[in-house]
């Protein structure tokens, strides 16, 4: 049954047309992946959906009584807020009532909703979260109000690589119809059943198929294809009525009125066609500085930790031409840092660090500080003058810009006027004015669109220098990297040959706390273990360690249950046995933090 319908829609931006005359549904159950290259008009095309923006044309027919939430790209919250009373106002404000009038089965509601989407300790102000805590909490407002349709744009911006693995199997399991902007191509293929790009290069500016994003890709291909062959046909045919309509009128037919009429048609249909079909394409690569020193920077026993927290321990590695090294790890496990290790952005407590001689290091960093809002694209691009030299060559800055898509017009807007997506471009375009032995690159796919990721990948994996960097896009991590590094945020650092290889080493790990824990791997013998407790730790204490790795289990295993019986029950469950099972998984985390704590607590006394 459909949920929302669009009908006829048409939209234009000062004098482009977006899309014109577009139709589709979202239904019961639908997921649609929602793509396009920036300033197609993804994100018009969502304030459509939510009837923040009219169309100029069309209409929005949207079933009575569903409930449609939206979950912006950049949420903001009220500061000095807890976590529990911002998912406890968005499920008042659903109510159109005041937070103190909710009653203990909407409090049970909330919890319920907190626990499902990771949150352990409720009552912690949100100004302690990180990025990605702060998008999983935008997730959790829209929960409690219970959608029909859940509308997200670029939800997997900022998250860390589980988080994104956890939405995914939560919009998979959902019992609501969910539309999602996004330009992670995996996320898009594990979540999707339709997809739909908007982009002028088709007729009315959208094209929409049902399936998967690979199934999309093959549709979309065949469409392309015939689109080819249709301007190729007509191309041929304007080619026989230019030639008809050169001729004298003697040498023509008694109906030559009508002929003429169809060749301007022909003309108009041509023009159309390559229109749309003519594609400007963004450029670039990056600019080595082609030194063959074998060894570009060596880590040797490297440590860093920051509040008595071990962020780096005794990492050694080497980095040389052609090593592509993606680092991953859940948010503030320490990739940043170690990027701003190697770009003496930091110093390090323990161990060297050594560098090549005048080694050119490049660093893209992720929230672009470097970037200043307050100049024009023009000075940004070339800061001094009309040309900007890359390599051996010198290009007029209007060239330029308009390979990275930016029109002579843009040139004198202010930085902070353009998109994420286009001062993500004005970035890279900066990086390649300089030479390179390493590039660090801290999240450079946020806000990029799949057509410029496309040239990014392309670009990084022909840089034959040394290459370091962070992404989420796991598309882009199995396509470019050789070797993955995975940092588990105490310090221990983990090497896999590829993505999948993580990914099947977390399955078998047991399941991530939110505190710090140990590893229970033994690197040495029972014996030797039973040697060190007899020497460091008290007869009590020694028992206690032996029998730490069991408890733990144990706690793990009740930890789970509680999580499942959670899951299990429905909104119409007895508010007092949903408050129940939630206190009881919340004792049993607690538990399992107190065992850990207490684990490193002894091991510390091994040391």
């Amino acid at each position: 049954m459909s949920l929302i319908s669009l009908q006829d829609i048409t939209k234009t931006f000062k004098v482009e047309p977006l899309f014109t005359d577009i139709s589709f549904t979202i239904a019961e159950r639908d997921r649609v992946g929602i793509i396009g290259p920036n300033g197609a008009g993804k994100s018009t095309l969502m304030k459509i959906l939510t009837c923040a923006m009219t169309p100029d044309e069309g209409e929005v027919i949207l079933k009575k009584g569903t409930r449609l939430v939206y979950v912006s790209q950049h949420p903001t919250f009220p500061a000095g807020d807890t976590i529990f009373q911002i998912v406890a106002k968005a499920l008042a404000d659903s109510r159109k009532m005041v937070v103190d009038d909710l009653t203990p089965a909407d409090q049970a509601q909330v919890y319920k909703v907190l626990a499902k989407t990771g949150f352990e300790n409720d009552w912690e102000a949100v100004e302690t979260l990180s990025g990605g805590w702060r998008k999983r909490l935008s997730i959790a407002q829209a929960l409690v109000q219970e959608p029909d349709l859940l509308l997200l744009d670029e939800p997997t911006n900022h998250l860390d690589l589980e988080s994104i693995l956890w939405l995914e199997n939560l919009l998979k399991q959902a019992h609501f119809a969910v539309g999602v902007i996004s330009h992670d191509r995996y996320f898009l293929d594990n979540v999707a059943t339709r997809v739909l790009e908007i982009n002028k290069v088709y007729p009315g500016g959208m094209f929409i198929s049902d399936g998967s994003y690979a199934e999309f890709l093959g549709k979309k291909a065949e469409f392309l294809a015939g689109q080819r062959h249709q301007q190729e046909a007509l191309a041929n045919k304007v080619r026989r009525e230019v030639e008809w309509l050169s001729r004298g009128p003697k040498a023509r037919t008694t109906k030559q009125q009508a002929r003429i009429q169809s060749a301007g048609k022909l003309q108009e249909d041509l023009a159309d066609v390559r229109n749309r079909t003519q594609k400007n394409e963004i450029e670039f690569s990056f600019n080595a500085s082609q030194r063959k020193t074998k060894k570009l920077m060596e880590l040797e026993k490297v440590s860093k930790s920051f509040d008595g927290r071990d962020i780096i321990k005794k990492l050694d590695l080497i980095l040389s031409p052609g090593m592509k090294l993606g680092l991953l790890g859940l948010n503030a496990t320490g990739k940043s840092t170690l990027l701003k290790i190697m770009n003496e952005m930091y110093p390090i407590d323990e161990g060297t660090l050594k560098r090549a001689d005048n080694l050119k290091v490049v660093y893209f960093e992720q929230h672009r500080d470097t970037l200043d809002p307050n100049i024009t694209l023009k000075k940004s691009l070339s800061p001094d003058g009309d040309s900007v030299v890359i390599g051996d060559r010198q290009l007029h800055v209007v060239s330029w810009a308009k390979k990275f898509l930016f029109r002579a017009d843009q040139l004198d807007t202010l930085v902070g006027k353009l998109s994420g997506g286009e001062q993500a471009r004005v970035q890279i375009a900066r990086l390649l004015t300089q030479p390179a032995d390493i590039l660090l690159m801290d999240e450079p796919t946020n806000d990029i669109d799949i057509e410029t990721l496309e040239v990014l990948e392309d670009s990084l994996a022909e840089f034959p220098g040394a290459l370091v960097f962070v992404t989420h896009d796991r598309y882009m991590l199995d396509r470019v990297s050789n070797i993955l590094l995975a940092l588990d945020g105490q310090g221990g650092v983990t090497y896999y040959a590829d993505f999948q290889q993580w990914q099947n080493a977390q399955k078998a790990a047991p399941r991530p706390s939110s505190v710090a824990k140990p590893s229970m791997e033994k690197s040495s013998s029972d014996k030797d273990v039973k040697s060190k407790t007899i020497k460091k730790l008290s007869y009590l204490e020694q028992r206690e360690f032996e029998q730490m790795e069991a408890r733990i289990q144990a706690a793990e295993q009740l930890q789970e249950r509680c999580q499942a019986d959670l899951a299990t029950l429905s909104d119409k469950s007895d508010a007092n046995i949903i408050k129940d099972k939630y206190d009881s998984f919340m004792r049993a985390q607690k538990e399992l933090e107190e065992l850990y704590d207490r684990w490193a607590e002894l091991e510390n006394k091994l040391k």
